[in-house]
């Protein structure tokens, strides 16, 4: 950038002492022109032959080069070099834009990491991350970015998270809890054994992920080149058949002043607005997105994003926790205390969801002494002695088999009943928690015209139900095994508009048939989800529903501004052709259809990285 500044200063004085100064020598007037001219465009110019001899002859290098050379041979000496030194104080304005564009992203997603501190022998040594193998030791100190995934087995600490979610909170992590390359440690030092290789880790996968991500055009940008392909090469003919047929047959007209015309008709047809600016609008837009915790993979699955008609939710992981939680506890002829501290004890020696969730809510240490005669019946649920009290704890079936009348009716949630001493003691209601902004997105996702928001999940039919009521979903289909939902999808398809899509949202591990059916695939990445991000179009990496929205927002803001700069380049591109061709628009009025509109058109386009207020 700063050769092309100071090429664009030298020139323009050089063009400048050329115009103010009056030299009586011809042959110096037009030196100083030439030598500006060949300081200013000449790189232009070798583009536009290396171009030629590559096949590649009708692009704006060449537009730019023949419209320039042209006006120096007719003697417009000051517009043919004024034109050439606009275009590169556009190319130049346009290189910072894409620049500062490019660092944006990269400073939201400055996740790479430069060096990992291995622990071998009792020392402590600098290594690149890509020689770390897995099962080494690794120290985080505070300050330092996490260089690889692994496994907290010394310490403990706060981690800042947000370049991977975009969330400031900090996350507490100690000696048990996974660490993702990526983050930052931001006080205690912590060891850790790695887990992952680096080309692996999640800072790996997603850096990958965005730096691939332009590489799939959106229609529009694929619009763009098939237009530019077309129209160039149209725009050369017509051009030449404007200096040439004109004086043939016109009474009076001048090849001079035909070529003229010709010459600036060139000039307002380069397409570098749109072939720059449409492109950019989309890079702007994932930047964007990334910085609000979502991975879009490419530019045509943002610009899908815009068009969705119909939303596909998975249940369990997507709109609830995913964890077994106590939610209500009916006691009968004891307290709610006694009933799950005796129920804990019972089913303390199993590692089942269901006895996990027990002993979390009970939230004491178990007296292992307490217990005796521990018995599991498969299927059923377990019997064991607690302080001498024979405690039956189990679903339904357990209960008949040992004659204990319980409570028939209906819960939302996986019931535990309880007996003691063959006495009915009451029963304990385990479910999955919705999570706290699945109700938000679900009402965002309304505001933002959504036609339809619909439940898949495999759960019973009074649970699906309540959570469908309880979010306000559209439509809820329950008791689904993972190729049923495949067809309930199919049926969905079928509903939407020609152009409308379909999204499906999943944890991306169990749902990859229907991630990968629907028209969009959106995981519920989490932090460290790899089936996430390997599975889906889109990863919400902050697990919040309600970031489907937000992705959704930036989509229509970047085809808004990726429709504007079509319409707004091709319109006055047309109106100064005409103009042109009719002798009525000059030199400088195509430098503004050229320069200008993709300087504005860049400056609109720069617009989709702003996400704040969405």
């Amino acid at each position: 950038m700063n050769k092309r500044l100071w090429r664009i200063i030298i020139g323009a004085i050089l063009f400048i002492v050329a115009i103010v100064i009056d030299v009586n020598i011809e042959w110096l007037n037009i030196a100083l022109y030439l030598i500006s001219y060949i300081i200013v465009g000449g790189d232009i110019v070798m583009k536009a032959v290396k171009n030629i001899f590559r096949g590649k002859v009708f692009d704006e290098n060449f537009l730019m080069s023949i419209a320039t050379i042209g006006a120096m041979l007719i003697g417009e000496y000051p517009e043919g070099i004024a034109v050439m030194l606009f275009y590169q104080v556009g190319e130049l304005f346009q290189s910072y834009a894409v620049d500062k564009s490019r660092r944006s992203i990269a400073e939201a997603m400055d996740i790479r990491p430069d060096y990992a501190n291995v622990k071998k022998n009792d020392e402590v040594i600098k290594v690149d991350p890509d020689e770390v193998q897995i099962g080494d030791i690794i120290v985080i100190k505070p300050g330092e970015r996490v260089p690889l995934d692994g496994k907290v087995i010394e310490g403990n600490s706060t981690v800042d998270t947000s370049a991977l979610t975009g969330e400031s909170v900090p996350r507490e992590v100690e000696v048990g809890h996974e660490i993702l390359s990526g983050c930052i440690n931001i006080n205690g030092v912590i060891t850790a054994e790695v887990t992952k290789e680096y080309g692996e880790s999640t800072v790996s996968k997603i850096l990958d992920l965005v730096e691939n991500a332009s590489s799939k055009k959106s229609q529009s940008e694929q619009f763009i080149t098939k237009f530019a392909r077309y129209y160039t090469p149209i725009v050369v003919i017509i051009a030449v058949f404007l200096a040439t047929i004109p004086p043939l047959v016109i009474d009076g007209a001048t090849f001079s002043d035909w070529i003229y015309r010709a010459l600036t008709f060139l000039v307002v047809s380069c397409p570098c607005a749109l072939v720059v600016s449409i492109p950019l609008s989309f890079f702007g837009g994932i930047g964007g997105a990334s910085r609000k915790g979502i991975l879009v993979k490419g530019s045509n699955y943002l610009e899908a994003l815009a068009e969705a008609e119909i939303i596909v939710f998975d249940k369990t992981g997507t709109l609830t926790k995913g964890v077994f939680n106590v939610q209500e506890i009916h006691p009968e002829g004891i307290t709610k205390e006694e009933l799950l501290e005796l129920t804990s004890y019972a089913e303390s020696y199993s590692n089942h969801p269901i006895s996990n969730s027990l002993k979390q809510a009970y939230g004491k240490e178990i007296d292992n002494g307490r217990i005796s005669d521990v018995e599991e019946i498969s299927g059923h649920g377990v019997i064991a002695a607690v302080d001498g009290k024979k405690v039956a704890a189990g679903n339904i079936k357990l209960m008949k088999k040992l004659n204990i009348p319980c409570y028939e009716g209906e819960a939302v949630g996986t019931v535990v009943h309880v007996g003691i001493d063959d006495k009915y003691a009451g029963y304990i209601v385990i479910a999955d928690e919705v999570k706290e902004d699945s109700a938000r997105a679900i009402k965002e996702l309304k505001e933002a015209k959504i036609k339809q928001t619909v439940m898949l999940t495999g759960d019973t039919k009074n649970v699906a139900s309540k959570v469908a009521k309880q979010l306000g979903l559209d439509k809820v289909y329950s008791e689904l095994l993972p190729g049923d939902k495949v067809e309930k999808v199919e049926e969905l398809l079928a509903q939407k508009s020609a152009k409308g899509k379909l999204a499906f949202v999943g944890d991306g591990i169990n749902d990859a048939p229907v991630l990968a059916r629907a028209d969009i695939g959106i995981a519920m990445g989490g932090l460290g989800s790899d089936a996430a991000i390997e599975a889906a179009d889109v990863v919400i990496m902050t697990d919040e529903p309600s970031k489907i929205a937000t992705a959704i927002k930036v989509s229509k803001k970047t085809l808004r501004i990726a429709r504007q700069n079509t319409v707004f380049s091709i319109g006055i591109k047309i109106i100064v052709l005409i103009l042109s061709a009719f002798g009525i628009a000059t030199m400088w009025a195509a430098i503004f259809a050229d320069v200008g509109v993709t300087i504005i058109a860049v400056l609109n386009a720069f617009r989709a990285l702003n996400v704040k207020n969405l």
